[in-house]
């Protein structure tokens, strides 16, 4: 098939390649011209695990271009995936939908024949009759202009194999055995035909299915979170008590992971905006533990903020502190509502001399957080310091060997936010380790 993707962000570029390597003629749209000249080189502007060799690969061939053309994209095809951002509105924690819209708008004159428009954005239930109207009146086309919504559910540093091999495929569209369905099936017809579990089902539903997935997602990790508290009051230990729960097959281990807690460009916004939309629909009382999931959340970055002063005291002026870790999550450059530099810049706040290492996202936060300081190597970073923050877990932190950092620092302090060190192993080095929920060295 021939298909085009709207906004070639994170999401879009991500399915422009993906559905490349499905065997369809892609073009990717996106108003960024800078952005379009990155990706028709053959790379992402940003880094996704195995992203780039796909762009690579497609772009050779000439399966996949780019562009910034809202015509040309019009005249490629008749499907048209939206994966603009929509992003916290400024001063609210509902959804701004202005990109949204302003493609919608920019794409519509274009119209001029029968056309889907599949919508991977996520949104507020209820967006899709405004987009459909909004899009129907605009067009030449009129009605022959049909609006579909296909959630995505990416996890960044995995969101290649999410999209080729997804858990689920959810299609929603305002009346079902429609052209929008047939158009949709034949583009997903390898996903289909491999097993994957298919709902076709009504806008709202699948405009919902994003948000509660993630705001779930977030009430786990924030469950867990929330028993490290107790964990840390008893002096029992959240790790073993999650290993616990998580062989009750109700519950399940995945996703379950006790630590600092959760940030990126999707849980906390997803979440504070389901919780938005549930208040405009008079549901505000239904999803009050939702709003108590986001406050533990923000809780375990305060922990982190108040375990640094037992270890260095009151006053943290001039004390120097390495933290490991600027993006989000490992595997990934995204530094998007960052635990561990929203940590850094805090404690930079407070007087402390913070330095801040990481394998790929230096250069974003440096943008960020111009006030803080950066060094590449691991072992540099951590030269002279009075205490190390091990904030996001990627794989060269939580293998690094304590020996070779222990003639390094000022003394031999590291909180492990992130629950994935040896505890043992770094005592042995002569390490003083506190980990979150689990038990202080003198317990």
């Amino acid at each position: 098939m021939k298909m085009t993707v709207i906004g070639c962000g994170y999401l879009g570029a991500t399915h422009a390649a993906c559905m490349a390597e499905l065997g369809h003629e892609v073009l990717g749209m996106d108003s960024d011209i800078d952005k379009v000249a990155i990706l028709n080189s053959g790379r992402a502007p940003f880094f996704e695990r195995d992203l780039d060799a796909l762009i690579t690969r497609h772009t050779t061939t000439g399966r996949l271009k780019f562009t910034a053309s809202h015509q040309e994209a019009a005249a490629f095809a008749d499907l048209h995936f939206i994966g603009v951002g929509t992003p916290q509105r400024p001063g609210s924690d509902s959804y701004d939908l202005s990109h949204l819209f302003d493609a919608a708008l920019k794409l519509a004159p274009h119209l001029s024949t029968p056309a889907v428009i599949a919508v991977k954005s996520t949104v507020p239930v209820g967006t899709a009759p405004r987009l459909a109207e909004l899009l129907q009146a605009a067009a030449p086309a009129g009605d022959q202009v049909e609006v579909a919504w296909n959630p995505e559910f990416l996890r960044e540093s995995f969101a290649v194999d999410d999209t080729l091999r997804p858990d689920r495929l959810v299609l929603g569209f305002q009346k079902t055995h429609s052209w929008a369905e047939s158009v949709l099936r034949e583009a997903f017809a390898k996903i289909i035909d491999s097993g994957t579990a298919t709902i076709v089902t009504d806008w709202a539903t699948a405009e919902l299915a994003k948000g509660a997935a993630n705001s779930f997602l977030a009430t786990k990790i924030s469950f867990v979170n929330a028993m490290a508290e107790v964990c840390e009051k008893s002096g029992a230990d959240v790790t073993k008590l999650a290993d616990i729960l998580g062989h009750d097959h109700r519950i399940g281990r995945h996703g379950m992971r006790p630590g600092l807690g959760f940030g990126g460009g999707c849980l906390p916004k997803d979440l504070r905006g389901f919780i938005a939309r549930a208040g405009e629909l008079d549901a505000d009382q239904a999803v009050g533990i939702l709003r108590e999931a986001d406050a533990v959340n923000t809780r375990r970055r305060r922990r982190v903020i108040d375990l640094a002063h037992q270890e260095l005291g009151a006053d943290l002026r001039g004390k120097r502190i390495t933290v490991w870790g600027a993006s989000f999550k490992p595997e990934t450059d995204d530094i998007r509502d960052s635990p561990a530099l929203d940590i850094a810049q805090k404690l930079h706040d407070l007087g402390a001399y913070v330095t801040v290492t990481d394998p790929q996202a230096l250069d974003n936060a440096r943008k960020l957080h111009p006030d803080l300081d950066y060094v590449q190597d691991l072992i540099a970073a951590t030269e002279d310091a009075d205490l190390v923050l091990h904030l996001t877990e990627w794989h060269v932190f939580t293998h690094i060997d304590p020996k070779r950092l222990a003639t390094r620092t000022t003394s031999r302090k590291i909180i492990d936010a992130r629950g994935t060190l040896d505890t043992d192993r770094w005592r042995e080095a002569g390490w003083m380790i506190r980990a979150l929920g689990r038990p202080s060295q003198d317990e």
